[in-house]
């Protein structure tokens, strides 16, 4: 056997036993977890949220990603003091993992009743009621869109609740046997749900030319995105839903969730947004994906805690994409 043939052999030896490594780390970390929520399901649904905070308060501070969190909280939140900044840090690691262990009592934390004479643990106004009843309603297509706060898996429950058929853009953990588990836990529970994958747009459009409606998550970082600030910062952002919504005209709306005391959320959906346009009455794409960041960034500094600080939101990878309004 020649040295080169030799060479190839072993690299591709130990590229297979890197690859059969990896998948047994995902399958470890993945049973690891799912042990994990077995034990939750086995307390009350509020002492097993109330341990996830506390442990998550304890084992938050000693990953990377609290470094990483606490830098962001310093950029977006200069005055605060340096105690103030490590206590919305906890905050959110206590929030990172309530959501988590919610998974696993998703069907039981979703008890909203309109006719109930008592409120149970979700709240929903009267005013919001009256908009996903309203966009249900309506034979014509929709966007929801939301962030990364409180426990956001509720909203698409809501919309069922209240007869909205809403497709869910998500993106689902690396780790596949982890992203199967928590896929077959939302499924349950929720309308179709969309991988967030390349050729997702194109399936998302292909919702809204039914007439359907979408909801679609728009905090986290976009790889060459459209250049937006949050928080004073520059970073970027998926154009998407801009796109989206010059391309079929819908209307746009905002919703969240917030988390309340005693394990209990509130569930709001605002008035539909006014979109930018352009001279000739089109959606200006960059404009309203900017109006998103400045909504999200809204809702975030009324209660930083709820937001995933620990998210790389301000990294910019490639050049930034220019997305010019159709005149």
């Amino acid at each position: 056997m020649s040295g080169g043939s030799s060479t190839k052999l072993s690299r591709d030896f130990r590229y297979g036993l890197a690859l059969r490594l990896g998948k047994l780390n995902y399958w470890l970390v993945a049973k690891v977890a799912m042990g994990a929520m077995a034990l939750l399901r086995r307390l009350p649904p509020d002492s097993a949220l109330d341990f996830a905070d506390r442990v998550a308060r304890r084992i938050g501070p000693l990953v990377g990603r609290h470094r990483v969190a606490l830098d962001n909280l310093r950029q977006a939140y200069p005055d605060k003091s340096e105690a103030e900044i490590r206590a919305i840090a906890l905050d959110m690691w206590g929030n990172m993992a309530r959501l988590a262990a919610e998974y696993v009592f998703l069907d039981q934390l979703f008890d909203f009743d309109p006719k109930a004479a008592r409120p149970g643990r979700i709240e929903v106004s009267a005013e919001s009621v009256k908009r996903f009843e309203r966009i249900a309603g309506e034979d014509r297509p929709h966007i929801v869109f939301t962030g990364h706060l409180g426990n956001f898996e509720l909203l698409p429950v809501a919309a069922a609740t209240f007869g909205m058929k809403i497709t869910a853009l998500f993106r689902p953990p690396n780790n596949p046997y982890l992203a199967d588990y928590i896929l077959s836990t939302r499924r349950s529970s929720m309308g179709e749900l969309l991988p967030s994958a390349t050729g997702a747009s194109f399936a998302l459009a292909s919702v809204l030319e039914k007439g359907g409606n979408i909801g679609v998550l728009v905090d986290q970082k976009f790889t060459r995105g459209v250049e937006t600030t949050f928080f004073g910062r520059t970073c970027q952002s998926n154009p998407v839903l801009g796109m989206l919504a010059r391309q079929f005209d819908c209307d746009v709306y905002p919703a969240r969730c917030v988390r309340l005391p005693g394990n209990r959320f509130r569930l709001e959906i605002e008035e539909k947004l006014v979109l930018p346009r352009g001279p000739r009455g089109n959606v200006d794409v960059a404009a309203t994906t900017q109006m998103l960041a400045d909504v999200v960034e809204r809702w975030v500094r009324e209660d930083p805690g709820q937001w995933m600080w620990f998210h790389k939101r301000w990294q910019i990878s490639g050049k930034p994409r220019n997305v010019q309004p159709r005149h």
